[in-house]
């Protein structure tokens, strides 16, 4: 046994980062020196190094969930990484040179997939916990979506306030087990603003597509500065930041959007709101053929079957926020439509000013919504009824679906031998949710953000054993107040924490 160790210290495992190898209590036998010797640690200390190239860590004894049906689950398996790469998944690895995280009692899985989230609406999280997202003429829903957020709040962003918000936002979910996310942050006031938003993004250390939708200001940047911004952030597809083009048909002049998009080859998104009155646009949008397989339709509530049938016949991906869809008045979640007709489905958080961003939420609401229709069809006696969706389909749905709607699966959403290593460790262990009799199902059933314990990006761990790694979050906190506090001012909103 090494000088740190005690006899109940996991093998392999060393407090402080200590790259030596600890032996079992057994050590001073023969049989358990030759084994210590073959598998001694030589990797550079966890998690400093973690994601650097030669840098080889083994994911021992954990529940696997690949979401790979040719990789397959194991109820004790491995994974080994190297560097930002996935190298293999198995029942047991051998690999002597690795440095071993212990994943006993830890489901591993692929990090969850965020395919549309305001992040700069981070530090005005509940602010609007009771509002729907257009005004209805009600003076209760006088402070609604629309006008308080988007045309009040969103116009007194400096582009400090949008990179302290991108930035805690993203470390947020980061934290939560969300290793991707399309940021979707109507704050492109300025190419300022626009460039501190991916430098939020850059530094919170996680896997992001920048989605540049609209601002609200002279519309000079928008969308013309899409090409600058390809330029000089994305020119390449390869790296850790992407980029989606924003193209919302309730704006004069989407055409140009789209054409933009098209030309810069980047996937197209908007938001598809029945209470937007966007029906008979969409309408006339897929009369006219204009759908493809490059955009990416949010929401998708109250639309005309034509209209549904020209999107899934195009190969559009549908991203649905279900318990915001069903809080704001957005209209019914439609994931049995999507589903129905065979389409690429994702979920996605949209906005915390209203919503937690975290997944188990999104995930045992998309769960919870398709089961009670579908048996409240077979209660009434509707043979046809769907079939009812299982846990690993909505896990499938915040992973690797996900994925695929962002251009992504060729590197993320499962832990397939070749993609990066976005990886989650999640507590199965813990008191929410021991005895651990189902994986799938305690992961969507049981488990909050409290339980996820590890999440390696791109083989860069980003959270280790419980702590996000990195950042001084008390000092970011500070920052994201003072940020809120100056918007509430410029916005003539009282703060009332009973309001």
């Amino acid at each position: 046994m090494c000088r740190l160790c005690s006899p109940a210290t996991p093998r392999a495992l060393c407090p402080g980062n200590v790259p030596i190898f600890c032996a079992p209590p057994d050590s001073n036998s023969g049989a358990a020196a030759a084994q210590a010797a073959t598998t001694r640690i030589t990797a550079a200390p966890l998690p400093e190094l973690s994601g650097e190239k030669g840098t080889r860590l083994l994911i021992k004894g954990g529940v696997v969930m690949s979401v790979d049906d040719a990789v397959g689950n194991h109820a004790r398996g491995d994974v080994l990484v190297e560097g930002s790469k996935i190298v293999d998944v198995a029942a047991n690895i051998d690999a002597a040179d690795a440095h071993v995280i212990d994943a006993t009692g830890k489901i591993v899985m692929p990090g969850f997939i965020d395919t549309h989230h305001h992040q700069f609406e981070t530090g005005l999280r509940s602010s609007l916990a009771d509002a729907i997202v257009v005004n209805d003429g009600k003076p209760e829903n006088a402070k609604n979506y629309y006008e308080t957020m988007l045309l009040n709040f969103s116009q007194h962003y400096r582009p400090r306030d949008v990179y302290i918000n991108e930035l805690y936002g993203g470390l947020a979910q980061l934290d939560a087990g969300v290793t991707t996310v399309m940021d979707v942050s109507q704050i492109h006031h300025s190419a300022e603003h626009s460039d501190a938003a991916i430098e939020g993004l850059r530094d919170a250390g996680r896997r992001g597509v920048f989605g540049y939708f609209e601002g609200w200001w002279d519309g000079k940047e928008h969308p013309g500065g899409a090409r600058r911004i390809r330029k000089e952030h994305f020119s390449s597809d390869d790296s850790l930041l992407t980029m989606v083009m924003g193209g919302e048909i309730y704006i004069e002049g989407y055409e140009e959007m789209w054409q933009i998009g098209r030309e810069l080859d980047l996937q197209i998104a908007l938001h598809v709101v029945t209470t937007f009155g966007m029906t008979p646009i969409f309408d006339e949008l897929a009369k006219k053929g204009v759908f493809g397989p490059d955009n990416i339709f949010i929401h998708m509530t109250g639309m005309t079957d034509d209209a549904w049938k020209a999107a899934a016949d195009a190969g559009a991906h549908v991203s649905l926020s279900v318990p915001i869809e069903m809080h704001m008045r957005h209209g019914e979640p439609p994931i049995q439509k999507a589903l129905d007709l065979g389409m690429s489905v994702s979920l996605s958080s949209d906005v915390e000013c209203t919503m937690s961003a975290d997944f188990f939420t999104q995930m045992r609401s998309m769960l919870t919504l398709q089961r009670m229709r579908a048996n409240e069809r077979a209660l009434s006696g509707d043979e046809d009824f769907p079939a009812l969706m299982r846990t690993s389909d909505a896990i499938r749905h915040a992973t690797i679906e996900g994925a695929r709607g962002l251009r992504l699966d060729r590197k993320t959403g499962s832990l397939t031998p070749g993609k990066d290593a976005d990886i989650i460790l999640l507590d199965a262990e813990a008191i929410n949710v021991a005895p651990l009799n189902n994986a799938p199902g305690a992961v969507v059933t049981l488990m909050d953000r409290t339980n996820v314990d590890t999440v390696m990006v791109a083989g860069k761990i980003r959270k280790w054993q419980g702590q996000l790694l990195g950042h001084d979050m008390d000092k970011l906190r500070r920052e994201l107040e003072e940020s809120r506090d100056y918007i509430f001012e410029k916005a003539g909103v009282e703060q009332d924490l009973f309001a």
